[in-house]
């Protein structure tokens, strides 16, 4: 009875420990876009380094993500875990007394590596406590944490830069970190390693960080043919990648949990298209309604509260009803309600109505729930234990790539149909064109992705 006991207060501890954690990373990473004017302002930037305090940080977490999923298989996830929390609090703090642009570059990056330590890890933990048929509902919850962080950041970024100045975005995630860290020393007891002893892929993880920052950077040049080139590079680094995995004998991404995995394949391509054609959503809407609407940002942060407030109440019951119901029926219904969201928000202009873009941001708020903890759940339980690492990395790695290229293709839209000017009055309409192409393409993704969803097969059957 009392080891029972015991392991429902540790499961409790690691689900608090992996949702606080799993609300700081996407915080910081969306609550840091809404204070880049200022920032900009201050260090006198332009426009492209400016974007780099942004993608200097999703690049690093996306290019560190699988190799420290594997090396927390290897060498314990719980002390992966710990390392990258106290990185991930420290570099905010330097981040926050940062001198010059370059200092803030330098610890965005070093930030970037303590999320993937920290995303590369907390979900493999939380697999790892919570047998499978409990495992939906903590995923959901975890989930719902997330969703909480990315979407949330704008709106109390935007306040925190308003009244205390940017710098407090950074030094608010100190003390959150700490207590964090120590709830891990506290309450998280034993470790969990299933691929000891095994060898780290060293070739591998430099082939596969040179082969995303060439996708990624490239992606950031476009239209340029050299960002076209780079591409196609990153895009050879990741076939010579894929050849090496397949040929040695402890690879850092075994190949095989895609090629013999439907499930797993499927899966993480359909969280790939899910945040591409949603991570952008947020930003385009902002524009919307700050330029076309005239809303102050505050207001427009409220307005666009509406989305994460329906994904953080109703992410635990869709995992919850994963745990119930086949993972791809409930993913698919997701994918499929993003799909109408993304159509209806498409018709938007300047004379849409308030009640319409909530409406739309509701559905969307009920699509992404619906798809991301059951989507979760099959990644998570289609591996065995010694997978769990590697695997949770690998839906991070999905995710971060997905919101690259989300912001990747709105950028190219903006190129082409603005121009690089200042967004004032005259090209309002231009912007709005922008808007209306971005989210048509988004939705036609999402239609896609309901395949891609529908194809992985049965998880259920193989309990």
């Amino acid at each position: 009875m009392a080891k029972c006991m015991s392991n429902a207060v540790s499961k409790r501890a690691t689900l608090l420990v992996a949702a606080m954690a799993s609300f700081l990373v996407p915080f910081m990473g969306s609550s840091v876009n809404i204070a880049l004017p200022t920032i900009g302002k201050e260090f006198t930037m332009d426009a492209v380094l400016l974007g780099w305090v942004a993608t200097s940080y999703l690049l690093a977490a996306a290019v560190f993500l699988v190799p420290f999923g594997r090396l927390a298989d290897i060498y314990g996830r719980k002390k992966i875990f710990s390392y990258g929390m106290l990185i991930f609090t420290v570099s905010s703090l330097l981040s926050a007394v940062s001198p010059s642009v370059m200092a803030l570059i330098s610890f965005r990056i070093l930030q970037g590596i303590g999320s993937a330590m920290i995303f590369g890890t907390g979900i493999a933990i939380l697999t790892s406590v919570y047998p499978a048929q409990e495992r939906g509902k903590a995923l959901g919850i975890n989930v719902a944490a997330v969703y909480l962080g990315l979407s949330l950041g704008p709106f109390l970024g935007g306040f925190l830069t308003q009244y205390l100045g940017w710098r407090s975005i950074f030094f608010i995630n100190v003390p959150l970190g700490l207590i964090v860290i120590a709830l891990v020393f506290w309450k998280l007891k034993g470790e969990w390693l299933e691929a000891k002893g095994e060898k780290f892929d060293l070739i591998g993880s430099l082939l596969y960080g040179a082969s995303l920052v060439a996708i990624m950077y490239g992606f950031s040049l476009l239209p340029a043919m050299l960002g076209a080139w780079l591409i196609l590079l990153g895009a050879l680094g990741i076939v010579a990648f894929v050849k090496w995995q397949m040929k040695i004998k402890s690879p850092l991404l075994n190949m095989r949990l895609f090629s013999k995995n439907k499930v797993f394949a499927f899966s993480n391509l359909a969280a790939l298209v899910n945040y591409s054609a949603t991570f952008a959503v947020g930003f385009l809407l902002s524009l919307h309604l700050q330029y076309l609407k005239g809303f102050p940002p505050q207001t427009a942060g409220l307005i666009l509260v509406s989305q994460p407030t329906v994904q953080a109440i109703l992410s635990p019951f869709a995992g919850r009803l994963s745990d119930r119901i086949e993972p791809r029926i409930v993913a698919s219904i997701g994918m499929a309600l993003t799909c109408i969201g993304l159509t209806l928000l498409s018709f938007i202009n300047e004379k849409t109505t308030l009640p319409f873009i909530v409406g739309g941001l509701i559905l969307l708020g009920f699509g992404f729930a619906f798809f991301s903890s059951p989507n979760t759940n099959a990644v998570m339980g289609s591996v065995e234990k010694k997978f769990y690492g590697v695997a949770s990395a690998t839906l991070g790695t999905m995710r971060l790539t997905g919101q690259m290229l989300s912001m990747g293709v709105v950028m190219l839209i903006f190129a082409v149909y603005i121009g690089r000017v200042q967004i004032t009055a005259e090209y309002y309409p231009l912007l709005l064109q922008s808007e209306q192409v971005a989210l048509l393409i988004f939705a036609i993704l999402c239609f896609g992705g309901i395949f891609a969803s529908l194809a992985r097969g049965r998880l259920h059957s193989s309990r």
